[in-house]
């Protein structure tokens, strides 16, 4: 199986596993400047060389190598289940994507007629309740993930801790995981371990926010999207999530997390 979804610096100071919808663009975006000195003209997710990727099959040999001789440091990045959630909604389903269409052709169609969703009409701009639209989607995410109808679950909503799982069976470590949350210092760390070619100043990265602007804006706080009903399938799909990113499940006001990762913790849980 290899590594899939693993980028990797052309110098080979670091490896990084992405996790959709967890910083990945700006991530991409800060490797390929420490390597290169500039960044990438477009969306990361586009580049064909000056990054290693698992999906370039001239990168696969290269990332192997590294991951299993562990000769780079390998890390990743969590974000909080109820905003990453509510992210893909508004992005994916709600929003027109780059190529002028809706995501996936005709899911949100079939959302639309199978499970009520709202999207705010054709060019995703008019007013909807996106409160009442969103719950309904969260049905259709617990029935991909657990039944996997009316089809798999879709890579910007499935768990995060099935993204990271695939690096450690197949034979990889990761030296950091850290919260989008407290973005800059877990990237710090993660830089500080890496023998750069160009230095990279945090503070003055700008984010890049691929997704920002496909959709609607989300008019109400994180917290009103989920009553009790929206808790428990939650906890259904994302409990492992929660548990080993110390993410607050019973306060979805809480962005932050209650704890630290025990690294050694999720290669045990994740690694079987």
């Amino acid at each position: 199986m290899g590594f899939p979804g693993t980028w990797m610096t052309e110098s080979e100071n670091m490896v990084y596993r992405v996790v959709p919808k967890c910083a990945c663009s700006t991530i991409g975006q800060i490797m390929y400047y420490s390597d290169h000195g500039r960044f990438f003209d477009g969306d990361i997710h586009d580049a064909k060389d000056g990054l290693h990727k698992w999906a370039q099959d001239h990168s696969q040999p290269v990332i192997e190598r590294a991951v299993k001789g562990h000769t780079a440091p390998a890390f990743t990045c969590v974000r909080n289940p109820y905003s990453r959630i509510l992210s893909s909604f508004f992005d994916k389903i709600c929003g027109i994507q780059r190529n002028g269409n809706r995501y996936r052709g005709n899911l949100v169609p079939g959302l639309i007629q199978k499970y009520g969703v709202d999207v705010g009409g054709d060019d995703g701009t008019a007013e909807f309740d996106q409160i009442r639209s969103f719950r309904r989607f969260l049905l259709f995410v617990r029935d991909t993930i657990r039944f996997r109808k009316p089809m798999d679950p879709d890579i910007h909503w499935s768990a995060m801790s099935g993204h990271i799982s695939t690096f450690i069976v197949n034979g990889g470590r990761y030296d950091r995981i850290f919260w989008t949350e407290s973005f800059n210092d877990g990237m710090r760390d993660v830089l500080d371990m890496a023998e750069l070619r160009n230095p990279v100043d945090l503070d003055a990265i700008p984010r890049f926010n691929e997704s920002e602007g496909h959709g609607p804006k989300r008019a109400h706080p994180v917290e009103d999207y989920f009553d009790d009903l929206s808790m428990h399938l939650m906890k259904e799909i994302y409990d492992k999530d929660f548990k080993l990113f110390r993410y607050d499940f019973d306060d979805p006001s809480n962005r932050k997390p209650v704890g630290e990762i025990d690294l050694d913790e999720v290669h045990a849980k994740l690694g079987d």
